[in-house]
C-alpha cells in the first residue's frame, strides 16, 4: 500500500524561519497552469505571478499595460497548479498607486478571485498608506525596492539603482519602513551587492534579490529568461539554465518537415 505524502504548503511563516536558519529562498515566476505545475513540483518555495507577464506573455515593451483582470487570470491559472509554493501576485501599475482604497480593492479582488496567497507592490514610503490598508485586511504584502519597473518612465532607464548615497539612504529607510508596516518580505532589484547585503542584515524579514548579489535571503528570476525561451534578454545577473528556444524551435521544425514529407502521421499513428 502506497502512502501518499502530504505536501506541506510554504507560508510567510516558513519564509521567516528559513531566514532565521540561513536557508536560502528560491523564487521563480510562472503565468500559466502547465508551467506552474512544473515549477511547483521542482521544489520552488515561492511562485511569483509577475507583471512581467506583460512582457513575456503579451509582448508589451513594459509592465505598464497589463490590467488587474489579466493578472487575476494568470494568478488563477497558477494557483490551480501550485501545491507547495507560496503564490505571490503583482499588483499591476495603476491598481494601487495614490489611492489606498483602490489598492485595497485590487488586493481583495486578487485574493478572492484567484485564490493566491499574497500580493507584491513596488515602492517605499510613498505607498505606505496602501500597504497598511491591505495588511489590515489580513492580506500579506511583499515589498519591492531598487529598480521598480512600473516606474520605468520616471527613471528613463533600466540601469542599476541606488548607486548614489542619497538613493541608497532612501532605500535603507524604505526597507525598514516596509518591515515596520508589516511586509513579510522585500524584493531588491538591481542594486549594488554591498547595499543589498547591508539591507538584508538590517532586516528581520527576508529579502529576495534579482541582480542584487549573493547576500539576499533568496533569489528570483523570470522563468522565460532562466530557461532561455526568451533569447533577447541577457543581463549580467541572469544565469540561463537551459536553451529551450532552440530545443523548441528544432522540435517544431521537425514537426513541419514530417508533415510536408508525409511521414507524419504514419500507419501506427492512425485509427
Amino acid at each position: 500500500m502506497s502512502v501518499h505524502k502530504e505536501v506541506k504548503r510554504i507560508t510567510t511563516n516558513t519564509l521567516q524561519e528559513m531566514k532565521a536558519h540561513g536557508e536560502k529562498i528560491a523564487m521563480l515566476t510562472a503565468y500559466d497552469y502547465s508551467m506552474a505545475a512544473i515549477v511547483d513540483e521542482a521544489g520552488m518555495d515561492i511562485i511569483l505571478v509577475g507583471d512581467s507577464a506583460s512582457n513575456v506573455m503579451a509582448g508589451h515593451e513594459t509592465t505598464l499595460p497589463i490590467t488587474l483582470d489579466q493578472m487575476i487570470y494568470h494568478a488563477s491559472s497558477v494557483v490551480r497548479a501550485a501545491k507547495r509554493a507560496l503564490v505571490v501576485v503583482d499588483l499591476p501599475f495603476g491598481s494601487y498607486q495614490g489611492n489606498s482604497k483602490e489598492a485595497l480593492n485590487s488586493a481583495i479582488r486578487i485574493m478572492k478571485e484567484s485564490g493566491a496567497h499574497s500580493v507584491k507592490m513596488e515602492g517605499g514610503v510613498e505607498i505606505s498608506e496602501s500597504v497598511t490598508r491591505i495588511l489590515t485586511a489580513g492580506i500579506p504584502v511583499m515589498g519591492h525596492l531598487g529598480l521598480t519597473p512600473q516606474s520605468i518612465y520616471k527613471f528613463g532607464t533600466y540601469t542599476v539603482r541606488a548607486k548614489h548615497e542619497a538613493e541608497a539612504q532612501k532605500l535603507r529607510e524604505d526597507a525598514l519602513k516596509l518591515q515596520e508596516l508589516g511586509c513579510f518580505a522585500i524584493v531588491l532589484e538591481k542594486i549594488p551587492a554591498s547595499l543589498a547585503k547591508e539591507v538584508s542584515e538590517s532586516l528581520n524579514i527576508p529579502t529576495i534579490g534579482i541582480g542584487a548579489g549573493q547576500h539576499c535571503d533568496g533569489q528570483v528570476l523570470v522563468i522565460h529568461d532562466m530557461l532561455g525561451i526568451n533569447k533577447s534578454f541577457k543581463p549580467r545577473f541572469l544565469r540561463q539554465y537551459a536553451s529551450l528556444s532552440e530545443v523548441m524551435n528544432g522540435a517544431i521544425k521537425n514537426y513541419v518537415n514530417d508533415i510536408k514529407s508525409k511521414s507524419f502521421p504514419n500507419e501506427k499513428e492512425q485509427y
